[in-house]
């Protein structure tokens, strides 16, 4: 069993997986386990409510590493800085205010001009 295309996985990347009954989840992986190819995945969204908020383990074949994507607008910030705060997420959710703070500032220096 060969898990080569999942050793760019560490610790705290988000991934998108689907459970052995077919959900899908998102979340950040807690720790991974390549002997048993598994992870352990902190769950942040789920078709399965219940699901939300859960550490579970699955396996290495059922993820797939989400790219990391460039926040280009203020709806994007705010939603991550919601997901900042549910994760408890203290520095990525100070990052997140201060960009979105920048942003701020540059439409009002533009609206005053």
């Amino acid at each position: 069993m060969s898990f080569n295309n999942h050793v760019n996985l560490k610790t705290g990347d988000w991934i998108k997986g689907k459970l052995q009954d077919g959900e899908i989840i998102i979340g950040y992986i807690e720790s991974l386990d390549f002997l048993k190819g598994t992870v352990r995945v902190s769950v942040i969204k789920c078709e399965a409510v219940e699901t939300i908020g859960k550490k579970i383990s699955i396996s290495l074949k059922q993820v797939k590493k989400l790219p990391i994507s460039k926040v280009v607008n203020k709806e994007q910030i705010l939603f991550l800085i919601d997901l900042a705060l549910s994760t408890g997420d203290e520095d990525w959710f100070i990052e997140l205010s201060a960009k979105l703070n920048s942003m701020k500032q540059l439409v009002n220096e533009l609206n005053i001009k």
